[in-house]
């Protein structure tokens, strides 16, 4: 039992809140109520919680010796030596192989997507984790690849609903948003110690990682903006969310610069009441404008 709790801790749970984000095409093309693809959405979510385990599986083992260099995840399952590294990888090979390929009887285009998903996480992890900016849109990107399969989930006969451009724009800079926060609350933390545990913090400043994240959150709001006031959009008054977006913003950066938050973004969600409520709010006024209010 205590080693299966460890292999549990190490597949994180918590930050499969991350994969909440393949519910987003669902509600926004305004399938919620069509209980055949809210099932296949359940489908995607699981698999690719299972995926991102496999991945956080792989991602340890291969930096077990700098996060022992971490205050914080020198206590991982890995780290700590409470999770053999065999038993981890036999582990990741018994849940990874059948999630990938179950993945392929939601569609072609969805296995594709959690293919995708799941090589530019490896290339992170062996490559581009170590390579300044390079690292920050690898992250993000996988949060598009997530959002782009919970389209291709709800997929019938071959055919998904039109993705936009602006969905996947919002999807990328808030992605971007959260990785530089992330970055930025390891330097601190680390102070001088930042390189032993990621190489790439070498390259980043308090500095020129606050420049980023006033571009990070510039863009962010004005694509959510636009992305609620082009197309079909426009006649739900989506704009109407956009106060919930600017709270959830500063609120956040609010955790991150006054109290020092933001290492680890699944834990603010899970903890901090304000956003919650917040966020509630947000996906409560979307719901009623696309499924109970529509303008003529």
């Amino acid at each position: 039992m205590k080693l299966l709790s460890a292999l549990v801790k190490s597949l994180r749970p918590r930050q499969w809140t991350k994969n909440l984000l393949l519910f987003a095409g669902l509600i926004f093309t305004g399938n919620m109520k069509d209980m055949h693809l809210l099932g296949r959405s359940v489908l995607a979510f699981i698999l690719f919680c299972a995926l991102s385990g496999v991945m956080y599986l792989v991602n340890d083992i291969r930096d077990i010796e700098s996060d022992r260099q971490h205050p914080e995840k020198r206590n991982r399952p890995i780290a700590s030596g409470e999770l053999p590294v065999h038993v981890a990888l036999t582990s990741a090979f018994l849940l990874g192989v059948p999630a990938l390929g179950i993945s392929y009887f939601l569609g072609v285009d969805f296995g594709n997507c959690a293919l995708v998903y799941v090589v530019l996480v490896t290339l992170y992890s062996l490559k581009f984790k170590n390579h300044v900016i390079i690292d920050l849109l690898i992250v993000a990107l996988g949060f598009v690849v997530r959002a782009v399969a919970g389209i291709e989930a709800m997929a019938i006969n071959g055919k998904a609903p039109e993705v936009t451009p602006w969905f996947l724009a919002c999807t990328l800079f808030l992605a971007l948003f959260l990785a530089i926060c992330k970055r930025r609350h390891e330097i601190t933390l680390l102070n001088n110690r930042a390189p032993e545990h990621r190489q790439v913090l070498e390259e980043y400043s308090p500095a020129f990682l606050d420049q980023m994240v006033a571009v990070a959150t510039t863009t962010t709001v004005l694509s959510y903006a636009l992305w609620s006031t082009i197309g079909k959009f426009a006649s739900f008054h989506m704009i109407l969310t956009l106060p919930f977006v600017l709270y959830g913003i500063f609120r956040y950066l609010y955790l991150v610069y006054r109290k020092e938050e933001g290492g680890a973004p699944e834990s603010i969600l899970l903890k901090d009441r304000p956003l919650q409520i917040n966020i509630l709010l947000w996906v409560i006024s979307i719901i009623i404008l696309i499924y109970f209010y529509k303008s003529a």
